[in-house]
């Protein structure tokens, strides 16, 4: 089969190799269409834990199942479906196991036309998204629904301010707030990115690369009671000022680096908690995807490569220069 391989640091090919064959309890998936998400960028860089090579990246991934191993009902042949990637999140809510892992890596992932995982991972693909839409999902989706939902507890009508706006983690999130009757702001260091997310329903937003920003901003538009962050760095001081008294500041990412100087003080005159949140359960899976096909959300997709030109797709990544998913299509719309 046709896969995206990793052979090292850097080192990314577009090459044959071995079609995998389900073992007990899992079933064969032809991939119709995949997506990007930060940590392929991050293990093909190098810098990421429990690094392997060779490795097929991707964690998110539509398409058919095509093939059923021993255990498996023969009644899964030919449904579409999509691929929860969090793998072995184990018995409790409130966080994952140490045997907890995410598709892509230790285990080869979605670049490729077909993997095998375990039926238990699969979910119907929703009828009214495209193989392109379908694949775009999990990840991103299920991380963002997890922070603001099962951690931040997102109510109607409050009040969230989501940083970082275009990456697709974040796309979903203000996409989750505005279906959920919250009423969403945003940064970007890109006008025309406020600008996308103004016409997903954003209230308002800003350029967080002005000296400032965040006084001004809060004066018009804050305080905020829901924070939704994935940078960390030296502006999450910031999000602290704007958060409200009794306010969630929850963070699944730090791109920008650990917190040099948190305002220790403010956090607990203001009653504030600082909510980690990681991927998510298969309750959370589940609620997600219920939530998506309630609402109508369709994700974002901002670009589409084909497999050939999967490291095109890599490079846009590591620019930041998309709004939404970057998807990669591994096989013609059926």
């Amino acid at each position: 089969m046709k896969a995206v391989v990793l052979r090292g640091i850097q080192d990314l090919v577009v090459d044959t190799v071995p079609r995998p064959f389900p073992a007990p309890g899992e079933v064969l998936v032809r991939l119709y269409a995949a997506a990007l998400n930060h940590r392929d960028v991050w293990i093909r860089q190098g810098q990421y834990a429990g690094l392997k090579f060779p490795i097929i990246p991707g964690s998110d991934g539509a398409g058919v199942v095509c093939e059923v191993g021993p255990g498996v009902e023969t009644s899964w042949l030919d449904r579409p479906v999509i691929i929860n990637p969090s793998f072995d999140w184990g018995h409790d809510p409130r966080a994952q196991e140490p045997r907890f892992s995410i598709l892509g890596l230790p285990h080869d992932g979605t670049l490729a036309e077909f993997i095998r995982v375990p039926v238990t991972q699969l979910a119907p693909k929703p009828t009214n998204l495209s193989w392109v839409e379908a694949a775009a999902l999990p990840l991103a989706g299920l991380t963002a629904f997890r922070a603001v939902f099962t951690r931040a507890q997102l109510r109607a009508h409050e009040k969230v301010l989501v940083s970082g706006i275009g990456a697709g983690t974040a796309v979903f999130a203000l996409q989750f707030a505005v279906a959920a009757g919250a009423m969403p702001c945003v940064t970007s260091s890109s006008d025309e990115k406020l600008r996308r997310a103004q016409e997903l329903g954003a209230k308002a937003g800003t350029l967080y690369i002005h000296d400032g920003w965040a006084r001004e901003f809060g004066q018009h538009h804050g305080p905020f009671d829901v924070i939704v962050d994935s940078a960390g760095g030296a502006g999450f001081a910031d999000l602290v000022e704007l958060a409200a008294p009794g306010g969630r500041v929850v963070f699944f990412g730090a791109t920008r680096g650990n917190v040099p100087d948190l305002p220790l003080r403010k956090v607990f005159w203001k009653q504030l908690s600082l909510l980690g949140s990681t991927m998510g359960s298969p309750a959370d899976f589940q609620m997600m995807t219920d939530f998506v096909a309630r609402h109508a959300i369709r994700p974002v997709v901002g670009s589409v490569f084909p497999i050939e030109a999967a490291a095109e797709a890599f490079s846009l990544m590591e620019r930041g220069g998309q709004f939404g998913k970057i998807v990669v299509q591994i096989s013609p719309e059926v």
